[in-house]
């Protein structure tokens, strides 16, 4: 699962990667710091289950720090992007080429209205966030349907020809954006395009369905960066009018901030805790204090950086992921070495035991017989969707 990190210049996208990933991207207060697509691995909280069991686990893929496991995310933090950009403006082509196989995207925004719409610095509040995350829409729905209408037509006429359905020329012609048949046939049905011709499509019809597409297959979640220059009535005011686009405050800066201090010794500090603790006989210097009180302040006004929590709404609310342990020992919850809840996997919720079996090996999945609940020790036919938290073990013919 990769997650795009999109926007418009100046508004703290690559603080906000940094701060995920602890990676030291170039950052600075002016447009277009970064010019190439940059990559790393973040991760989400969930409790992990080997309290169960009363034994400590054996992390490999996901560490675990006090019952909780941590588990990795991919993210790429792509360069701004400005309006028309789906016409090639600010190298947008190649900015949005860099998106295709990202499974959703989590938008930074200026919550401060500091920035304007090519991220240069004007007055705060002259600016409206809101306006970013409109425009931002229009490229992405501009760019898909540019995709979707290469040669459409002739390909249509000869689908019809053919007698092959629609979703079936869809399928191929959109594998490279990484959106899966599901997310087509939703698109399909609430677009109300006529599916009998699609060789009769107007541009608008085109343009119509690649919004369901973006909608179906490449959900969006709102970051409101700098949120510790604005006020929380103005991120709820904001969600209030970005209807079905979540909105979670973030101050990417502070995050940042605390992680490199707990890496460095100086403080306590988990992401997305609503407090820290200096580390006693930690010394700071005057101007270490008083950025220490500032942070402070801002966790008691928001609660949070909102860092973490909007890259977990992300992946457990828009993405609707759950965690799985995969073991093969389903009554000690092992591995073949002993080796307690080894793994945890991400997976859509609601997918089947054996497309879950697939993911920890091929072999796996194609030689599937059944599935075993680690809790209940029932046996799962290959069709069982699986639950948030599942321990597994899977069973296949040798």
């Amino acid at each position: 699962m990769e997650i795009g990190v999109v926007g418009k210049p100046n508004v703290g996208k690559s603080t906000f990667f940094n701060a995920l990933t602890l990676l030291d991207v170039p950052m600075a207060p002016y447009p277009f710091t970064t010019i190439e697509p940059n990559r790393g691995v973040a991760a989400v909280r969930v409790p992990c289950p080997h309290g169960e069991k009363g034994v400590a686990c054996t992390p490999g893929n996901a560490k675990c720090v006090d019952g909780i496991r941590w588990v990795p995310v991919q993210l790429v933090d792509v360069p701004g992007l400005v309006p028309g950009a789906s016409s090639g403006k600010g190298l947008g082509h190649k900015f949005l080429d860099d998106l295709r196989a990202a499974d959703g995207f989590l938008q930074v925004v200026d919550l401060s209205g500091a920035t304007d719409a090519e991220g240069r610095a004007v007055a705060p509040h002259s600016s409206d966030p809101a306006d970013e995350v409109t425009w931002l829409e229009e490229e992405l729905v501009a760019w898909i349907a540019e995709i979707l209408g290469r040669g459409f037509d002739r390909d249509a006429r000869g689908a019809e020809l053919d007698g092959r359905k629609i979703e079936e020329l869809l399928e191929g012609r959109l594998t490279g954006l990484s959106i899966p048949p599901p997310a087509i046939g939703a698109a399909l049905r609430a677009s109300a395009v006529d599916l009998g011709h699609p060789s009769r499509w107007s541009e608008e019809d085109r343009r119509r369905l690649a919004t369901e597409l973006l909608r179906a297959a490449k959900p969006r979640l709102v970051a409101a960066n700098k949120c510790d220059r604005a006020r929380p009535e103005d991120a709820t005011a904001l969600g209030g009018r970005l209807g079905d686009v979540p909105v979670v405050a973030t101050a990417a800066d502070a995050e940042l901030t605390l992680r490199r201090a707990a890496r460095a010794g100086l403080v306590s500090y988990r992401p997305g805790d609503p407090s820290f603790r200096p580390t006693p006989g930690a010394s700071f210097s005057p101007a270490q204090a008083s950025a220490l009180d500032g942070l402070r302040k801002l966790l008691e006004v928001w609660g949070s950086t909102g860092v973490q929590p909007a890259l977990e709404a992300m992946v457990f609310g828009r993405l609707r992921r759950v965690v799985v342990f995969p073991v093969e020992d389903e009554q000690h919850w092992t591995d073949s070495k002993g080796r307690v809840l080894p793994d945890a996997f991400l997976v859509p919720a609601g997918t089947p035991v054996r497309a879950v079996a697939y993911r920890v090996h091929t072999d796996l999945g194609e030689k599937f017989v059944r599935a075993i609940d680690g809790r209940t020790h029932r046996a799962l036919a290959a069709d069982h969707p699986v639950e948030a938290g599942a321990v597994l073990r899977f069973v296949a013919r040798r």
